[in-house]
């Protein structure tokens, strides 16, 4: 860390180690670092949520973590020169999610301008405009005259197809 290496990370599964916890390895860091480094820790907030995962999840979860480091390895490749990674540029620091039902990377610089830090929330959230029409559902007392939809997405009626994911 004392050379040209900026970053570093370290991933752990919750179940690796009933000694060497994400506490542990916190700790450790920290004190070996002494003003050469310094650590943070970041649980991934959904695994925070509990519960065992679904036969979706693990799928999901699998075509997710293939794309990431398929995604990685690209950009390795693609900043490797003369035997050193230069990668600087916003698009190097990506999250991985879906956005209008594909899966797609966003760079982590686009996501700080759409972002509310304070509540840990997206600035614009699209369901927002549903409530109205999610309490007429519900069968509260809410007339028709009181639902602004706000703007529709036109949606078409796609084929049918196995090599484009359905």
């Amino acid at each position: 860390m004392k050379t040209d290496i900026q970053r570093g990370l370290v991933l752990r599964n919750e179940k690796c180690h009933e000694h060497y916890t994400t506490e542990f390895l916190y700790n450790l860091y920290s004190s070996e670092g002494k003003g050469i480094f310094d650590c943070r820790i970041n649980v991934l907030g959904h695994l925070q949520q509990g519960g065992a995962p679904t036969p979706f999840d693990r799928n999901y979860g699998t075509k997710l973590g293939v794309k990431a480091v398929l995604w990685m390895s690209e950009k390795l490749q693609q900043v490797y020169s003369k035997g050193r990674v230069f990668a600087n540029s916003g698009d190097t620091a990506c999250v991985i999610g879906l956005r209008k039902k594909v899966v797609a990377f966003s760079p982590v610089t686009e996501l700080k301008k759409v972002t509310d830090f304070e509540h840990r929330l997206p600035q614009e959230q699209w369901w927002l405009n549903l409530r109205l029409m999610l309490k007429m559902l519900a069968n509260y007392q809410i007339s028709l005259t009181e639902y602004v939809s706000g703007q529709m997405e036109h949606v078409t009626r796609r084929t049918l197809s196995i090599e484009k994911g359905f």
